[in-house]
C-alpha cells in the first residue's frame, strides 16, 4: 500500500533557529518526489519530520490524509534508508532484511521468505548467507532498501543514499532505485543535495534554500523555467544578465539581451529592468561579427572534457560560460568572439 504525504505550514525550531519555515507541499501516492538544495536548507529536516525522528513545531503533516503530527516513527507507517545504511554488522544479508519483521512479530520462517523476496526484487537473491562486511558499497545499499521495502511501508525516505558510493557506482544504483520505484508503485521521498541526481530520479522537484521552499516543479520545468536566480543557479549551471523588457503583447515579451532582442514568455513582468538565465549549453561561440550575437568578447580559458569543450568569456555583460557540445574546433585563451544565443535555454526570472 502506498500513501499520499501533505505539508501544511509546516515548521520546525531549535530555540531561536527555525530550520523549517511555514512549508507546505503534496506528495502523490506512487510518485518519488526529491528535496533538493545546499547543506543548511532544511531538506533533511524536512525528512525527518515525515519520519517522526523530529516533531513539527507548527503546522500539519499527513500521510493518506490522516494527521500524523504528533505519532512517533512507529505509527506512521513509513522506512527509512539512512545515508550510513545502518546494518548490522554482526548479522547476516538475510537477518538484516528480516530483522524489522522479525521486530513486530513475525516468525522467523515467515521473516526468512520475506526477506528472500525483497532481495530478489532488489537483485541480491542468494545473498541471504553472506555476512554484509563481504558486500560492495551498492550492494549495502541494495540491502539497505530491500530491508526497507520488506516492511511494505506507505511511504519510503531515502536520505542521500548514494553519497557514499563512487561517481560511475551512483548513475547505477540510482538508476536501480528509480526502476524499483516504478516497478513496485512506492511512495519514495528522496533527499540530495546532488542537482543531476535529482533530475535524473524524480517526478517532482522541492529546491529549498534557507528553510523555505524556493520552487516546486518537474525536472525539466525547473531547469528550462526556473523561478529565481537561486533555482537557475542552483539546478545546473546558469548565466545570468541583466535584460530589458522593451515591450509585451499577451504572455510574451519582447527581451533586449545585450546586442540581441528575443521574443520571451515575460512570466507576469512588466517593461523595464529583468534578470534573464541562460544556460551555457544555450550559447554558440562564433567568430566575431556575427549579425545575430548577443555580446562580444574575450576568451578568458578553455577546458577540453572529451564530450564538450567548455569556454569562459569576458565581455561588455561580465564573463560568460559556455558549454560547447558540437563544435570540434578549439578557441584559444585570448581569442576575439562573438556569442549567440541558441536553442531554448534562456528564460525571464519570475522575481
Amino acid at each position: 500500500m502506498v500513501g499520499a504525504v501533505e505539508f501544511r505550514n509546516v515548521t520546525k525550531s531549535y530555540g531561536t533557529f527555525a530550520a523549517v519555515v511555514d512549508v507546505s507541499f503534496t506528495i502523490e501516492a506512487g510518485s518519488l518526489v526529491t528535496l533538493l538544495g545546499p547543506s543548511g536548507c532544511g531538506k533533511t529536516t524536512t525528512l525527518r519530520l515525515i519520519a517522526g525522528l523530529e516533531m513539527a513545531s507548527g503546522g500539519a503533516i499527513l500521510i493518506d490524509g490522516a494527521d500524523v503530527t504528533q505519532l512517533p516513527v512507529t505509527r506512521r507507517d513509513i522506512a527509512m534508508v539512512f545515508q550510513s545504511y545502518a546494518l548490522f554488522p554482526h548479522l547476516n544479508v538475510g537477518d538484516n532484511v528480516a530483522f524489522g519483521l522479525r521486530n513486530i512479530g513475525r516468525s522467523r520462517s515467515e521473516a526468512a521468505a520475506a526477506a528472500s523476496e525483497a532481495l530478489d526484487v532488489v537483485g541480491l537473491a542468494g545473498f541471504e548467507r553472506r555476512m554484509t562486511g563481504q558486500l560492495s558499497g551498492g550492494q549495502q545499499q541494495r540491502v539497505a532498501v530491500a530491508r526497507a521495502i520488506v516492511l511494505r511501508p506507505k511511504v519510503l525516505l531515502l536520505d542521500e543514499p548514494l553519497s557514499n558510493l563512487d561517481a560511475k557506482l551512483r548513475r547505477q544504483v540510482r538508476d536501480d532505485i528509480r526502476a524499483l520505484q516504478q516497478r513496485l508503485g512506492l511512495t519514495v521521498v528522496y533527499v540530495t543535495h546532488d542537482q543531476q541526481e535529482a533530475l535524473a530520479v524524480s517526478d517532482q522537484v522541492v529546491v529549498m534554500s534557507a528553510g523555505h521552499i524556493a520552487q516546486i516543479g518537474t525536472p525539466e520545468a525547473l531547469y528550462d523555467a526556473p523561478a529565481t536566480r537561486f533555482v537557475a543557479d542552483f539546478i545546473g549551471d546558469a548565466n545570468i544578465f541583466s535584460a530589458t523588457i522593451e515591450s509585451i503583447s499577451g504572455t510574451g515579451a519582447q527581451v533586449r539581451i545585450g546586442r540581441a532582442v528575443l521574443e520571451l514568455p515575460r512570466r507576469g513582468r512588466q517593461t523595464g529592468q529583468v534578470e534573464v538565465a541562460l544556460r551555457p549549453a544555450s550559447i554558440a561561440i562564433e567568430a566575431p561579427g556575427h549579425e545575430a550575437g548577443f555580446a562580444e568578447g574575450q576568451v578568458v580559458s578553455s577546458a577540453y572534457l572529451g564530450e564538450s569543450r567548455e569556454y569562459v568569456v569576458a565581455t561588455e555583460l561580465g564573463q560568460v560560460f559556455v558549454i560547447d557540445h558540437h563544435s570540434r574546433a578549439a578557441w584559444a585563451a585570448g581569442s576575439a568572439v562573438a556569442l549567440r544565443i541558441v536553442g531554448a535555454g534562456v528564460t525571464v526570472l519570475e522575481r
